[in-house]
């Protein structure tokens, strides 16, 4: 589950997002409390998303590269995106696998084999559904493989840094 603050034309709502691990593509969402579920046909591909389906209806939308302007069929909105966990660190597996939490594109990487890095410290940037969510260090460590790369593509469970 994914939580995030969502604030649509300075009016706050609380989102969590849970994607069906039976059907890729498909999230069930609680906006305020209320659950939604959504269908992304190109999730998989976040440059080509334009469009969901919620709760069995068809919605196009335009998101601005920056995440702070919505447009859909009843006009532009100012959006601001706000993860509620990106305060905090993954727990730590013991493994030192940091996997992808979602499919999505690599954007940006911030370590490299042989760094020191401590509990929540910044590894990379994952971009999904037109948003860039930063993958923190969920354990202290040195990194041993960073297996990913800007502009790479991957997918739910994929490892992409390992820390020992």
């Amino acid at each position: 589950m994914h939580k995030l603050t969502i604030i649509v034309e300075n009016q706050p709502h609380e989102v969590e997002v849970t994607p069906n691990r039976a059907r890729p593509g498909e999230y069930t969402l609680f906006v305020d409390g209320h659950p939604l579920t959504v269908f992304v046909p190109d999730f998989d591909n976040p440059e080509l998303v334009d469009w969901m389906i919620v709760e069995d209806r068809p919605y196009e939308f335009i998101l601005s590269p920056d995440l702070r302007v919505a447009q859909i069929y009843s006009g532009r909105y100012d959006v601001q995106v706000r993860d509620k966990e990106i305060g905090g660190a993954r727990p730590f597996v013991g493994d030192g696998r940091v996997k992808a939490p979602i499919p999505g594109l690599i954007t940006r990487v911030y370590v490299e084999p042989g760094q020191a890095v401590e509990v929540g410290q910044p590894l990379l940037v994952l971009e999904a559904m037109k948003m860039e969510n930063e993958i923190r260090a969920p354990g202290r460590g040195i990194v041993h493989h960073v297996a990913v790369q800007p502009g790479q593509t991957v997918t739910l469970g994929e490892v992409m840094v390992e820390i020992q």
